[in-house]
């Protein structure tokens, strides 16, 4: 089965309706507190990208353009996700090529991402894509 998606921003206004795609990676954040971090990375540079199959959204992906030592001004893909009734069609690949695309144009050099150490399905996905895990992603959370 062929789908034709629309790939496209996702008004910084609209940003309420990537909360369900949200809650399936991180099902342990309430909506409110999902909510409020959206407020905040919209401060900071925060963009969404939706990938519509017509007015419904199946898949998103947050990406920020970034600027570090080791990599340079670079593109980072945040909270990847396609809702389940639609992987393994392709959408994924064709939201990320929409990206790498983007940030190409943007003059970035590079692209990079956080997979979670269990998500195995996941690591086989961005590896598909031509990314290489280079190193942990290490976090110490604040009381």
């Amino acid at each position: 089965m062929s789908i034709a998606i629309d790939i496209r921003f996702i008004d910084k206004d609209d940003l309420a309706g990537i909360i369900p795609l949200l809650r399936l990676l991180n099902p342990d954040i309430p909506d409110a507190e999902l909510w409020a971090r959206l407020e905040q990375m919209k401060l900071h540079n925060y963009q969404c990208v939706g990938a519509f199959d017509g007015d419904s959204l199946i898949g998103i992906s947050g990406i920020w353009i970034l600027h570090k030592i080791y990599t340079g001004k670079h593109i980072e893909l945040d909270n990847v996700c396609i809702l389940p009734e639609f992987r393994g069609k392709g959408i994924g690949e064709n939201l990320v090529s929409w990206i790498l695309d983007y940030a190409k144009n943007q003059g970035c050099q590079s692209a990079e991402l956080n997979c979670y150490l269990g998500n195995k399905k996941g690591q086989e996905f961005w590896q598909n894509q031509g990314f290489e895990a280079v190193g942990y992603h290490y976090i110490q959370k604040m009381n």
